[in-house]
């Protein structure tokens, strides 16, 4: 039985690096001598495509090689669960995790690598008065918990001016490892779309084009956001940012839904107008293709030919068809005929035609992002929230022709929850059945701030802590009750379970040289005091690659509680107290539900290693257990 440390691989977070190193070395086997990467071997190998020149194109500032690093370091932190503030615990599918969105990444590798469909952030701007995130190389986690005043002492958070002397650096070393551990949970068909204004579109255009590759650049959308600007602007009216818009591989089509004003230029009707809607025309003739004679042909109408001026766009049996079905339009003026297509909002199954995404959007505007907050809270709780219906647009987006409503929608500068709103908004009108996950700070919430007071004050009348996460809990539950006011026919899920970072539940040797004596006592209980069985158990998930949306089940043998995790992939007891004689029934116990549940994969067996009353105990319980098949069998 082997024991689990916190120096364990399993203990921590995917280990990028590691795992880099491995992919080169199937790669390139003979470029490895002893462990070690011989560079000299592997540029011969590659050839070619070894840039050897010291100065090269790109971004480059002061931090990127540590930042680059801090992507790649392992977390030892963990995320513990939090039912009494989450909605609908056990049946939900949505996560809202409060913590240091470096961290969380980090911990979601594991568990949602190559999983997410879509990706929306909204970082900070770097106006000079944003919050930028000071990462500590050294201890992230002691970082966060210092910062978040969840420990003593530590750094405060502040804004970044540019009396820092470090204006854009400071910006580019907190966004850059973020966007690099983003890019690793995205599906290969996955894209990530970032919020910016003009001070750093073009920093980040850069950091993207590094990370996701030039060749998966999408589009930079210019949306304008304002309907004007106040009469004390001396310069350009500055009425729009950019969404910057990248894939994790080559994009072949997008598609999107039509717009309010799109769907109206479908005003004709005809008889098809009850199932297929209105429709508008189209030119049958065209002159923008290659020559095809089959394309050339006339068309007969009222005694008269009419031939194109080059070649119609569908064949002579396409066009006669369509014409039998009253879906061609013919008008004459002036001796010269025009040949139209009716083109209807709907198919032939009443399913509504999609659109082509701009690359210019017009509006939505913030006003209705203030708008939706105000249906949701008495007061202007939360500045500048992003409008819902921007967010609703582009989770409801068809990349490469995948028009299932599902995936992982993920936000990891979540603010007021604009995201989860929108998905839950989203599936109530299409009946999908997306999930979010949405990962915020507990930015602390200034009340002698005038842009923070109201929600300062909203905290300290509701009982909780004057943080942004609970702004953006708060409102995902109340945008929850919304939709389920206005779509009392929707079953679907607008539950959401919390999760909160912390330092891992298994304990680190850390001797007090003042009372060695009581450090040796505490180090034969590896886990800490304070946890309970949940924070263990979802802390296993984590590091096992487990979702933590699994179902979890409960059954008792012995008298110990045993949880099944994901159908019987992960068994775990965390008993306090096995002793010889309860070896037996436990470990038959377990057999047995093991036996029912069938899963589809190896399962592994953990146990708490201070329970078993002695060494014959766990020896026993071990053997029974890999008798019947079951080998792998953990310990913490």
């Amino acid at each position: 039985m082997k024991l689990f440390t916190a120096d364990d691989p399993e203990a921590r977070s995917a280990d990028l690096l590691a795992g880099n190193i491995e992919q080169l070395k199937s790669l390139f086997p003979e470029a490895f001598t002893e462990g070690k990467i011989d560079f000299e071997v592997l540029r011969q190998l590659l050839g070619g495509t070894v840039e050897e020149r010291e100065e090269k194109y790109g971004l480059n500032w002061h931090g990127k090689r540590k930042a680059r690093q801090l992507a790649l370091t392992p977390s030892t932190g963990t995320l513990r669960p939090c039912p009494e503030e989450s909605v609908e615990w056990d049946s939900t599918q949505h996560l809202m995790i409060e913590g240091d969105n470096l961290e969380v990444l980090k911990l979601l590798q594991k568990s949602y690598s190559g999983k997410v469909k879509l990706i929306y952030i909204d970082p900070p701007y770097n106006t000079g008065k944003d919050f930028v995130y000071p990462d500590n190389f050294r201890d992230n986690i002691e970082n966060y918990l210092e910062l978040t005043g969840q420990v003593e002492g530590g750094r405060k958070i502040s804004s970044n001016t540019e009396a820092s002397g470090r204006f854009h650096t400071d910006w580019l070393n907190m966004m850059y490892p973020r966007l690099k551990l983003a890019r690793n949970l995205l599906r290969d068909d996955g894209v990530i779309l970032v919020s910016s204004d003009e001070m750093e579109a073009d920093n980040l255009k850069n950091i993207c084009d590094d990370i996701f590759g030039f060749e998966n650049f999408v589009e930079r959308i210019v949306w304008k956001n304002k309907y004007g600007s106040g009469a004390l602007t001396k310069g350009f009216a500055n009425v729009h940012e950019y969404i910057i818009v990248y894939s994790k591989e080559p994009i072949q089509d997008i598609s999107a839904p039509l717009d309010d004003e799109q769907r109206a230029a479908y005003r004709l009707q005809d008889e098809k107008f009850e199932y297929r809607g209105g429709y508008l025309t189209q030119p049958l003739a065209t002159t923008s293709k290659d020559p095809r004679p089959n394309l050339v042909y006339p068309i007969f109408y009222n005694g008269q030919e009419i031939w194109p001026e080059k070649q119609w766009v569908w064949a002579k049996e396409r066009f006669e068809e369509a014409y039998k079905n009253n879906e061609i339009v013919i008008n004459e003026s002036e001796g010269k005929f025009s040949v139209r297509t009716k083109q209807y909002l709907r198919d032939e199954n009443g399913i509504e035609r999609l659109g082509k995404p701009l690359s210019i959007m017009n509006g939505p505007f913030n006003q209705e992002g203030t708008r939706d907050i105000a249906t949701l809270f008495p007061e202007k709780i939360f500045s500048f929230p992003k409008p819902m219906a921007l967010l609703k647009y582009f989770v409801a987006l068809i990349f490469n022709g995948d028009k299932s409503k599902e995936g992982i929608y993920l936000d990891f500068f979540a603010g007021s929850g604009t995201t989860g709103h929108a998905v839950m908004a989203q599936n109530a009108i299409d009946g999908g059945t997306r999930r979010y996950i949405l990962v915020q700070l507990p930015e602390p919430l200034d009340p002698e701030n005038k842009d923070q007071k109201v929600a300062a004050n909203f905290c300290d009348q509701h009982g909780k802590p004057r943080t942004i996460a609970e702004i953006t809990k708060e409102r995902l539950r109340r945008a929850a009750k919304k939709i389920k006011e206005e779509n009392p026919r929707f079953h679907g899920d607008l539950g959401f379970r919390v999760f909160k970072l912390d330092s891992s539940n298994i304990r680190t040797w850390e001797p007090d040289p003042h009372d060695l004596e009581a450090s040796l006592f505490n180090s034969i209980e590896h886990l800490k005091a304070d946890r309970s069985e949940a924070d263990i158990l979802y802390e296993l998930l984590l590091k096992l690659g487990l979702d933590l949306c699994v179902p979890v089940e409960k059954r008792t043998f012995a008298g110990k509680a045993v949880h099944s995790v994901g159908g019987g992939v992960l068994l775990v007891c965390l008993a306090t107290l096995v002793t010889r004689e309860e070896v037996e029934p436990l470990a038959q116990g377990i057999v047995a539900w093991h036996g029912e549940l069938a899963p589809a994969r190896d399962t592994t067996c953990v146990f708490r290693d201070s329970a078993f009353a002695d060494d014959v105990a766990k020896t026993n319980l071990a053997a029974i257990l890999q008798q019947h098949g079951l080998e792998i069998i953990r310990s913490l």
